[in-house]
């Protein structure tokens, strides 16, 4: 194919990618997307999610709360943050193994920013806006429904680490962290195979341009099933001839691969920042992450951490989490929990939302060191 005639210089012309690279339509895997979300609602009906209302509306998100407006004051905060690539289904999937009803038992107020799929301006956003703007806004409401203001954040994998960002660049409304397999320090010797995947792919830009905007969820998850086969494929497998026999475990597993199917978008900007300035580049550990105009890094992480590494799920080597801390100011309290694996949660990196014996062992401390961090 050959480029339209002559154009501005510096235009892209229509049809043609970022580079001046054609741009492969981005329908496929919009309409892959689409059908997958079908594909989910087809499975079967997903089961009763804890009741929750709208406490703010935000552009490409909303502040979901699991407690009636006004109930629990005087009760810690937490705003869960979840990962900006699928639906946040998976912190409250059954309610034998809800954390969003964990934390509630273990007197918190429950607060989730549920991301959506982008539209309009919300196309356009950014690690700035996932990682301040918006938790911010939502930290802002909390803040108004309880008069505190300042909250436990906690995030798993892709989410922890935003909500990292968050407490580097605004420690005063950040009362505690808790890191779920999030992933700290990126760089291929520590970022384990996604990271040395995306050292080796072409720029992230190239990558978007190929994709479409915004970027579809399948291509997100074919990019990191090539990376990373035995995590997102291989494991999905044996988990399922696992869980034959146990009740539990299999509704666990179907309720999981449901959730797989639930895709989310990413905007460009967002898909294109994390590839580069986290994973390639390792800003965050290295101290030269820049957002909104200021530099931050781990070196500014000062609040309580509690930090579940993850051996067994592969995706978050767990010297990613345990350099990244260690590149913190010592003085904070910090605490680190193990989880080893079961059968059930399809995804060994969802074992630790998602797993029975996650929910027996590790929960309740979780849960009670969120309650009370500066006790710890």
């Amino acid at each position: 194919m050959s480029p339209p005639g002559p154009r501005e210089e510096g235009a892209v012309p229509a049809g043609w990618g970022l580079a001046g690279l054609p741009r492969l339509p981005p329908a496929p895997f919009a309409l892959l997307d689409a059908a997958r979300r079908r594909a989910a609602r087809a499975s079967g009906a997903a089961p009763e999610a804890t009741p929750w209302r709208v406490a703010a509306a935000l552009p490409g998100a909303r502040l979901r709360a699991y407690q009636p407006a006004g109930e629990g004051r005087g009760k810690p905060a937490l705003l869960i943050l979840p990962a900006p690539i699928k639906s946040p289904r998976v912190w409250d999937l059954l309610a034998e193994v809800s954390v969003v009803r964990r934390c509630l038992s273990g007197g918190l107020r429950v607060y989730l920013l549920e991301w959506l799929d982008p539209e309009g301006e919300a196309r356009g956003f950014g690690l700035a806006d996932f990682a301040e703007r918006l938790p911010l806004a939502a930290l802002d409401a909390i803040a108004g429904e309880t008069g505190e203001g300042a909250a436990v954040l906690a995030g798993h994998s892709l989410g922890g680490t935003l909500a990292a960002i968050l407490a580097t660049l605004r420690p005063e409304r950040v009362r505690a962290l808790a890191l779920i397999d999030a992933p700290l320090a990126f760089g291929p010797a520590r970022g384990g195979p996604l990271a040395r995947a995306v050292a080796a792919a072409p720029p992230a830009r190239l990558l978007r341009a190929l994709a479409g905007e915004p970027v579809p969820g399948s291509f997100t998850g074919l990019l990191a099933a090539a990376a990373l086969p035995e995590a997102f494929v291989l494991q999905r497998w044996g988990d399922r001839a696992a869980s034959r026999g146990d009740p539990l475990a299999a509704a666990i597993h179907e309720g999981v691969e449901r959730w797989v199917l639930e895709e989310l978008a990413m905007p460009g900007p967002l898909f294109e920042e994390v590839l580069e300035r986290l994973y390639r580049e390792d800003r965050l550990a290295r101290g030269t992450l820049t957002i909104g105009g200021r530099r931050t890094g781990l070196a500014r992480l000062r609040c309580p951490v509690l930090a579940l590494v993850n051996p067994p799920g592969l995706v978050v080597p767990p010297a990613s989490m345990l350099e990244g801390l260690a590149a913190a100011p010592a003085g904070p309290p910090r605490r680190v929990l193990r989880y080893e694996g079961e059968a059930g949660p399809a995804l060994q990196h969802l074992g630790p939302l998602v797993g029975p014996a996650a929910h027996a062992r590790l929960w309740p401390e979780i849960a009670a060191w969120m309650a009370a961090p500066a006790l710890t």
